[in-house]
């Protein structure tokens, strides 16, 4: 016999049981729209890496070697980079070409080979037809004026050649002199001289009546050692930072002829849309202070140079007013054959080359 409490009970059971298979049926129904979210909204998550703080990582290539100034210089960028952001930002440094020679480090920054570089201008002639002007020869007196007027001129004229990469900053060295294994007192000294040179220097070299042969810095302590050039153009810095004074002999102060190189350090575009703006923003106040810096370390390894080049007995051979001047006559055509040449492309080639004297006069 069955008693009411029993009947009460057994039905309590079975209402409880159907609850319970309800409420298993509603969280597994939960659970698999948890799970279809999850999948929908991964690959936002996966897009977004800097959101859950994960490490951003670049590379940054530089031809200069790792104990030259500007090489140091560059690690010391990656580090601050790092260091002001917290860590948030990691960047892998390869100096002395490791990566990516001085010639190829801008087609580099394009592809995405590498993420940021420094290389200088000079180095893809034709690539760079409004910021080459700076490299004209018009007498530029030390590194740090340099660098002012690279970064005026860039400023002023924003020109397209470079609106594919991510201008971080630009520097640019001290008067380009001539350091030869043989003194050069006058023009008619340097009649056949083959001269290794970058850049405009080379239609330089040949209104001087020079050879012009065209080679990178990494490679000419080497073609100085085995005679394969006489004489290089560059900044005294040479001397001592890539050696040079090892295999040279004289250095002729031709500063009416003073030429620089313009240097750049930019980064992939696309890589750069990518960052965080608090990251651009370190970016672009920490290569503020970089280009001061450089600009200082140019005009302190000049300094540098000429101790070390006097210290080995090299000596160093002051152009007379006169023949400066002739130097100067020598190749001002070089000026008047890029300004005309600019103006053939559509550039205002005399305004640039008016820019950059007032520039000059102004630092």
């Amino acid at each position: 016999m069955v008693s009411k409490s029993m009947f009460r009970t057994s039905r309590l059971e079975v209402v409880t049981k159907e609850g319970y298979k309800e409420g298993i049926m509603k969280k597994k129904g939960l659970l698999v729209l948890l799970c279809v979210s999850c999948f929908l909204i991964a690959p936002t998550i996966v897009a977004l890496p800097s959101a859950r703080g994960e490490t951003i990582n670049l590379t940054y290539s530089n031809f200069f070697p790792p104990t030259h100034i500007h090489g140091k210089l560059g690690d010391a960028w990656a580090k601050e980079i790092g260091k002001r952001t917290n860590g948030k930002v990691k960047i892998t440094y390869f100096p002395g070409g490791a990566l990516l020679k001085g010639p190829q480090i801008y087609d580099g920054i394009l592809k995405g080979v590498t993420d940021i570089g420094m290389s200088c201008f000079a180095y893809t002639r034709g690539r760079f037809p409004v910021m080459e002007a700076v490299d004209l020869p018009l007498g530029y007196p030390n590194g740090s004026m340099a660098t002012s007027v690279i970064n005026d001129f860039y400023k002023e004229f924003r020109p397209k050649e470079l609106a594919e990469v991510k201008v971080l900053y630009l520097h640019a060295h001290g008067p380009g002199l001539l350091h030869s294994k043989k003194p050069v007192y006058r023009l008619e000294d340097l009649k056949g001289m083959k001269i290794r040179s970058t850049g405009f220097f080379a239609k330089v070299c040949k209104a001087l009546g020079a050879v012009p042969v065209a080679m990178s810095m990494g490679g000419t302590y080497e073609a100085l050692q085995k005679g394969v050039v006489e004489a290089t153009a560059s900044p005294i810095e040479t001397l001592k930072g890539w050696k040079q004074a090892e295999v040279v002999k004289y250095t002729t102060e031709c500063y009416s002829i003073g030429y620089t190189t313009g240097f750049y350090v930019m980064m992939n575009k696309e890589k750069w849309n990518s960052l965080p703006k608090d990251v651009q923003k370190v970016f672009d106040e920490v290569s503020a202070e970089w280009t001061a810096r450089h600009a200082e370390a140019w005009e302190a390894i000049d300094v540098e140079g000429r101790k070390f080049t006097l210290s080995l007995g090299n000596t160093i051979i002051p152009l007379s007013e006169e023949e400066s001047a002739r130097w100067a006559e020598a190749v001002r055509p070089v000026i008047d054959e890029w300004i005309k040449s600019a103006e053939g492309k559509g550039l205002p080639g005399k305004k640039y080359v008016k820019t950059l004297r007032r520039l000059i006069k102004k630092y």
